[in-house]
């Protein structure tokens, strides 16, 4: 066990051997460090949260009451087999959420970027890949093998089936369940998650300019009623565009994944 004097922690809480807590820690009353636990400069830990497995928590995140970070997997073929969460700087996850390790058959390690805000009751499966700046809005639920690009947003009570993709600055609305990848800036929503437009909001709140929104709207609309398959309108808005966004479109479609698309209404 390896705790940093300046760490300050709880009589009542338990620091299992083998832990490593970083600077400046904060440890709360009734919480859990596990044995392969790492936490990083200034992370708080605050009442009755239960970090374990092979976890490493990012310098500055919060982890608030009852959340649990880094149990076993909810999958069936997971046979205990050594397996990691890895979380980055100042995220934030709150009340009773989960998150849990990959496994064997996905990677081995469930990651979780910069700056995300994981709020009550979320769920992150195993094998997640969730970027910068990620929103899960409460009792989000996100399945094994996702992927959520930088700046996503996921509306409350929402579910992402397993083996989705979500692309960068996408919005998923409050109770949908999306079952297909979104391309990068998507806007979701419906009980069954339709592909309804562009997050326009989104765009504006980072500052991207009017110009490259302009191409967004124009891509959208070819991809929706141009010629041809979806695809082969992908392909030949990937050979025209100049527009940076619109290439995160075309790239994210034209790269391989396992599930199909939604697309343009």
């Amino acid at each position: 066990m390896s705790i940093d004097a300046t760490a300050q922690i709880h009589p009542s809480a338990v620091v299992e051997d083998g832990a490593v807590i970083g600077p400046e820690c904060q440890i709360g009353p009734f919480s859990v460090i596990g044995p392969e636990v790492t936490l990083g400069r200034g992370v708080v830990v605050k009442s009755h949260a239960v970090l374990t497995g092979w976890t490493e928590i990012g310098d500055g995140c919060t982890i608030y009451p009852f959340a649990s970070v880094g149990e076993t997997p909810q999958d069936l073929k997971f046979k205990g087999e050594r397996t990691r969460l890895v979380i980055g700087q100042r995220t934030r996850i709150r009340e009773g959420a989960t998150l849990n390790t990959g496994t064997e058959g996905g990677g081995g390690i469930t990651r979780v970027g910069d700056d995300c805000l994981i709020m009550t009751g979320a769920h992150v499966g195993h094998d997640a890949q969730i970027g910068d700046r990620v929103i899960l809005v409460n009792n989000v639920a996100v399945a094994g093998h996702c992927v959520l690009g930088d700046d996503v947003i996921v509306g409350g009570l929402s579910g992402i089936h397993q083996w989705v993709r979500i692309g960068k600055g996408a919005i998923i609305g409050a109770v949908t369940m999306v079952t297909n990848d979104v391309m990068p800036h998507g806007l979701v929503q419906g009980p069954r998650g339709d592909l309804e437009g562009l997050n326009l909001v989104g765009l504006k709140r980072r500052g991207v300019e009017r110009s490259e929104i302009t191409a967004l709207r124009a891509a959208y609309q070819m991809l929706a009623q141009g010629d041809g398959t979806f695809m082969d309108r992908a392909r030949r808005l990937a050979d025209e565009t100049e527009s940076s966004h619109v290439r995160e479109i075309t790239d994210f479609i034209l790269a391989a994944s396992d599930r199909s698309f939604l697309t343009p209404k």
